[in-house]
């Protein structure tokens, strides 16, 4: 349940509070509060045990162990461990729910781009 371990990684602490947009290029591990939107198209969101976040999020992996209330976008993969408590709709290609996680809104699982009947 730690923060991922990578070279490149932002934290936001569980006393930090940011209202407004954030947008970066290195994965963000959020164990405070962030009200706003939340775009990480090509990197891993972490909302840690503490994280309270009230935001629309676009990332290429979310992982929530706290609690979120907005839109969940993840191209890749979202996890919700047991502790997460999800308001909004989720869009990912593959997810995983822990028991004891909460969801409350509608899955859109897409196919993987590039598979599947091209249209033009």
């Amino acid at each position: 349940m730690d923060a991922p371990q990578n070279n490149e990684l932002a934290n936001i602490g569980r006393s930090v509070v940011i209202k407004g947009d954030v947008s970066g290029s290195e994965d963000l591990y959020i164990d405070g509060e962030v009200e706003g939107n939340i775009d990480l198209r090509s990197h891993s969101l972490t909302v840690g045990p503490n994280g309270r976040v009230k935001a629309s999020v676009n990332a290429k992996s979310i992982v929530v162990l706290g609690k979120v209330e907005g839109s969940l976008i993840a191209s890749d993969r979202l996890d919700l461990r047991k502790s997460a408590v999800v308001t909004g709709d989720v869009t990912t290609q593959r997810i995983a729910i822990e028991e004891g996680a909460f969801l409350k809104g509608k899955v859109d699982i897409q196919k993987e781009a590039g598979k599947g009947t091209a249209t033009s």
